[in-house]
């Protein structure tokens, strides 16, 4: 049996947790040998397609101030405190008056603008706006700065600046002869420099009155859908999102769907359509936590459900929408619609079937294509509420479910079951109440969630193994391992954490009759603007990172395969409920390619005798991606986004037996390819 080399053996450090965690498994630093069968004869089962998605929730400011890339804050001047994000700003000898009034006509969705009123214009009479935490600038890129503006008959000018922290100009230009009522008006400017914490100053610098509105300030360089761009969206946050391969896009949320109560749910029909019609909501996450209270955030919806659609068809990923079932929050309020009023929440629900998938002459269709897609987008799953629990829940999915299967039996319905068990009120009653329901009433799938610190998913990747592969399918919807726990503001995306969801996915893979999809949650987060802890990605104004969190989720979708293959393992040395080694072997049928994913969470390399059973004509030569980091406590950042990311080198002396050596703190996958 010829040894085979895997990488350099790592540098590492141990936490003191994961000292503990770990210290029983090994004595005298000796290494562990396991004996490793993969029948490549044998697939077991199907693996989905869908196996591995995304979730998105406009919580950490993900969508305004994220993947949303308006750099203006309250561009509409809507929030309850009309001037919030803005300031007034005077130059030199000027005079004058800065106000949000009221518009006239007066319209609910867009009531208000800011009126400049210029009596001596010195260097400029206006308004100053701080954007997301600051704007981000990039060198040499474009900008498209644009306002709706109204005038009294005086032709005004403005002067448009975006000024970094050293009061250095990065963005400059002018709009000339403003007059009449209300138009639009564009202008591209250049940046001069690279700027993370631009402010955006527009500024009236000739005698008279204007109104302004809408006022906006967008990179030129956003996300491609095909041959044209989707407004708006960040590039390197689609860019990112697009290299998961995602299977599914599950969008808006999340706790965002539910709203703390029914008036502040989230309605998709108010996030379709222009602009200036989409009415801005208090997000919900803006008082949640009070350790992150953030109470400029609100949701513009310039990230809405059409924007959903694209940028799911752009990234290759079905979409998966959630709808409100007439329930708020039930951590919040937990106010209820009454049964007898549950029509129009219903009605919202067919609609936006049709809104997705109806013909361009259909009412919603008709809506959806004037949007500049007239072709269906082929929505084939919808979620009936989020994390609801109790009888009432039952009540409403059933109504839910009766009519939509009526008009629409091919859409595939979701069903809750409530939050992680272990972290809301009496959780694991609630949660076997809600299964009692589901196995008579037999949803197409049942979405459960975790949040756990990472130990419990190095000890359950056996979770799935009692579940009936004949009953509901499914769907693990949001899951993140935690080093201190649910919410605190001292949780890491280090690599430990990561490896446990690693290790929790080959149980997701071993169990891939019963578990058909799964997304970590939540997605993003702005490092100045978060509320929770762990993300998947994290951005600050100009750049983005993937976590070892993100690289888990990304190399088990690129190497998902489509059927799972038998695996046998010894473990001699392990002890209690942890292992030295998880693995998972995956065949893609098309290629032939087995997948060998394997896991090593300890400080020491792990050997493996490998076995292929079954017909052999494997090359000699095959392929090993792994991510692994100096120790567990590792983990990337703004300032150092490649400490821990996949790295790709060739193995050499594969045969029908060979031994493998697995990185201490790693994830690796071995590709084996076919003659």
């Amino acid at each position: 049996m010829k040894a085979v080399n895997g990488f350099g053996t790592c540098g590492w450090t141990t936490a003191i947790g994961v000292m503990v965690f770990f210290g029983g498994l090994f004595a005298g630093g000796a290494q562990a040998e396991i004996a490793l069968t993969v029948h490549t004869d044998r697939p077991v089962h199907s693996i989905d397609p869908m196996m591995y998605g995304l979730f998105f929730e406009d919580i950490n400011f993900g969508a305004d101030g994220g993947l949303y890339s308006e750099r203006v804050k309250n561009r509409s001047f809507e929030f309850p405190d009309a001037m919030m994000g803005w300031s007034e700003v005077q130059r030199g000898a000027a005079e004058g008056t800065v106000a949000a009034i009221c518009k006239q006509p007066y319209k609910e969705s867009d009531a208000r603008c800011l009126r400049i009123t210029v009596n001596q214009p010195g260097e400029g009479v206006g308004a100053s706006n701080e954007g997301f935490r600051g704007m981000g600038i990039h060198k040499g890129q474009e900008y498209y700065f644009s306002v709706f503006a109204r005038t009294d008959g005086v032709p005004m000018t403005l002067r448009i600046e975006a000024v970094g922290a050293g009061g250095n100009k990065v963005l400059e230009g002018t709009i000339d002869n403003i007059r009449g009522d209300w138009n639009h008006y564009i202008l591209l400017l250049k940046a001069a420099d690279t700027e993370r914490k631009a402010k955006l100053n527009v500024l009236a610098v000739s005698e008279g009155m204007v109104d302004l509105d809408m006022i906006s300030l967008f990179p030129a360089e956003t996300a491609r859908h095909t041959d044209r761009p989707i407004p708006g969206l960040r590039k390197d946050l689609v860019e990112l999102l697009a290299a998961v391969k995602p299977g599914f896009l599950r969008f808006p949320g999340g706790c965002i769907v539910e709203g703390r109560t029914l008036a502040r749910r989230y309605q998709w029909k108010n996030t379709i359509g222009d602009l200036q019609d989409r009415q801005i909501l208090v997000n919900r996450w803006n008082t949640e936590f009070r350790h992150r209270l953030t109470p400029d955030y609100y949701q513009s919806f310039g990230l809405g459900f059409f924007e959903y659609f694209l940028l799911a068809e752009q990234i290759g990923a079905e979409p998966m929408p959630i709808i409100n079932c007439g329930m708020a929050c039930q951590f919040n309020t937990a106010e209820l619609a009454a049964v007898e009023k549950l029509g129009p929440y219903v009605q919202d629900a067919l609609d936006l079937i049709e809104f997705a998938n109806g013909p361009a002459e259909s009412r919603w269709g008709r809506r959806r294509a004037e949007m500049g897609h007239p072709e269906p987008f082929g929505m084939k799953y919808l979620g009936i509420g989020n994390e609801q629990w109790g009888p009432q829940y039952i009540e409403r999915y059933k109504i839910f479910e009766k009519a939509l299967k009526e008009r629409y039996p091919d859409v595939q319905l979701i069903a809750g079951c409530g939050s992680d068990p272990e972290i809301f009120p009496n959780g694991p009653v609630e949660v076997e109440y809600l299964w009692s329901q589901w196995r008579t009433l037999k949803p197409d799938i049942v979405d459960e969630h975790f949040y756990r610190r990472y130990p419990w998913f190095f000890e359950n990747t056996d979770h799935y193994d009692s579940y009936d592969p004949q009953g509901p399918k499914l769907f693990v919807g949001e899951y993140a391992a935690m080093t201190h726990g649910v919410a605190s503001p001292e949780n890491r995306n280090n690599l430990i954490c990561a490896l446990a969801e690693a290790a929790f996915l080959t149980g997701f893979e071993k169990n891939g009759d019963v578990v058909i999809m799964s997304s970590y949650a939540p997605l993003t987060a702005h490092v100045e603007g978060w509320q929770w802890k762990p993300n998947l990605i994290w951005f600050d104004n100009l750049t983005s990172y993937g976590t070892p969190n993100y690289y888990v989720q990304q190399l088990f979708s690129l190497y998902k395969g489509t059927g799972r293959l038998k695996t046998e393992m010894s473990l001699p040395g392990a002890s209690g409920g942890i292992r030295p080694l998880y693995v998972s072997a995956t065949v893609e049928e098309k290629t032939g390619q087995v997948y060998l994913k394997a896991v090593n969470p300890t400080g020491e390399r792990i050997r493996a005798d490998v076995r292929l059973a079954g017909p052999q004509g494997y090359r000699r030569s095959a392929w090993a991606v792994v991510l692994s980091g100096a120790g567990p406590d590792d983990e990337n950042s703004i300032e150092a986004p490649g400490r821990v990311v996949p790295k790709k080198r060739p193995v050499e002396g594969v045969g029908e037996t060979f031994a493998y050596s697995f990185d201490p703190y790693s994830l690796t996958v071995l590709i084996l390819e076919k003659e």
